[in-house]
């Protein structure tokens, strides 16, 4: 009997009377058994919605307002208190810093300690009253357009405000002082100057936790972990002869990116070319031990996948690449403090767009050392629990 002949007979048996029914009831309950065993896909199906749900109905702000602010006093008069409470009543702008200098000034902004600047120079008062129509300066970090502009709408209200109670009763017969309003670092409010910069920082982020943690989990998967783990090698040779190579190939995406950003669309390069490749190189470093931790933990290639797209969740929402940082809650602020993307997205764009050194960006470089040997650290002690 041929082969074909047996298959034809295997066909011609009556089928069992809902035998479909039977046979995808089986497959849904065996799907749902191995979905519970599944811990990490079980809890992706329950966090990832109530995060994004939580992250856009509380933490999400584009009407910032309590932004930090410096002051550069030159005198200290009526009119003076005057101007800086009218500013603050706005509810845009809350003054941390009082600086003695334009240098000091300048490199607070630079460093984006604070996003605005107040200027009030020295006998602005006297000026006022003899009708000289004097102005004072407010500068901006226009770096986030959308955090600096509605700010800066609310200048408008500020100079009658501080007239109220000083010069005059009632409305003056002219505005007897002007603000300047300067926008520093993007004065026309351009978003591709905002965006192309942090787009960076997210698909290195992206890219380099994906790659990382597949790397190791497709080692396990295919069983040649086992023989690594038999070589005389240590976890840390390990982890290094991992991350070293993806290294370099986030360094070319990162010049890559940047190279289509200043040629495609005119986003500038102000500062120092090689500041920004050696903490490009110490975010990329960052970002694979990141993804190695998640390998360490995860036990198949699809766990990792949802890992890290649960960490790139948080990163792309709170680091302030897409929202303004200062827009958000304090809790979300000290989430996003423990984020690399949020350090990597204010060093990129203060480089290439207000030209910053490295003293100006010592906070969010201290920080990023942190988190690389922080992750570093538990990505090693876990991996030697794996050869124990």
């Amino acid at each position: 009997m041929s082969a074909t002949d047996t298959y034809r007979q295997s066909h011609d048996v009556a089928e069992p009377r809902f035998g479909f029914w039977r046979r995808s009831y089986a497959m849904l309950v065996k799907e749902f058994i191995q979905l519970r065993r599944d811990r990490v896909s079980f809890a992706m199906i329950v966090m990832i919605p109530v995060m994004q749900l939580l992250l856009f109905g509380y933490a999400i702000n584009t009407t910032p307002r309590n932004l930090p602010t410096a002051v550069l006093l030159q005198e200290d008069s009526d009119l003076a208190r005057s101007i800086l409470k009218a500013l603050e009543n706005t509810s845009y702008f809350r003054f941390t810093r009082e600086v003695h200098d334009v240098a000091e000034f300048d490199d607070l902004l630079k460093s984006g300690k604070v996003l605005f600047g107040v200027e009030i120079p020295r006998g602005f008062e006297r000026a006022v009253r003899r009708g000289d129509h004097p102005a004072l300066l407010v500068a901006a970090d226009a770096t986030d357009p959308v955090a600096a502009g509605s700010a800066l709408g609310a200048l408008g209200t500020v100079v009658q405000t501080a007239l109220e109670h000083d010069l005059f009763i009632g409305d003056p017969p002219s505005l007897p002082f002007e603000i300047r309003a300067h926008a520093r670092y993007n004065p026309a409010a351009s978003s591709r100057l905002n965006i192309v910069p942090g787009l960076v920082g997210t698909i290195l982020t992206m890219t380099m936790l994906i790659f990382t943690a597949l790397s190791v989990t497709r080692e396990v998967e295919r069983g040649t972990m086992e023989s690594l783990l038999s070589m005389p090698i240590k976890p840390i040779e390990v982890m290094f002869g991992k991350i070293i190579p993806y290294v370099l190939v986030g360094f070319v995406q990162a010049t890559l990116i940047v190279g289509i950003g200043v040629l495609l669309f005119g986003v500038p390069i102000l500062g120092s070319l090689l500041t920004l490749a050696l903490l490009s190189t110490l975010f990329i470093t960052t970002n694979l031990s990141i993804g190695y931790t998640f390998s360490t933990i995860v036990q198949n290639q699809l766990q990792a996948m949802q890992l890290s797209m649960m960490f790139f969740l948080p990163s792309i929402l709170l680091s302030g690449f897409m929202f303004p940082f200062m827009g958000m809650p304090v809790w979300a602020q000290y989430i996003g403090e423990g984020l690399p993307l949020t350090h990597y997205v204010r060093i990129v764009r203060a480089i290439m767009l207000k030209g910053a050194t490295i003293q100006n960006l010592q906070y969010d470089t201290i920080a990023l050392i942190a988190l690389m040997l922080l992750a570093m650290t538990i990505a090693v002690t876990r991996f030697r629990r794996t050869l124990d």
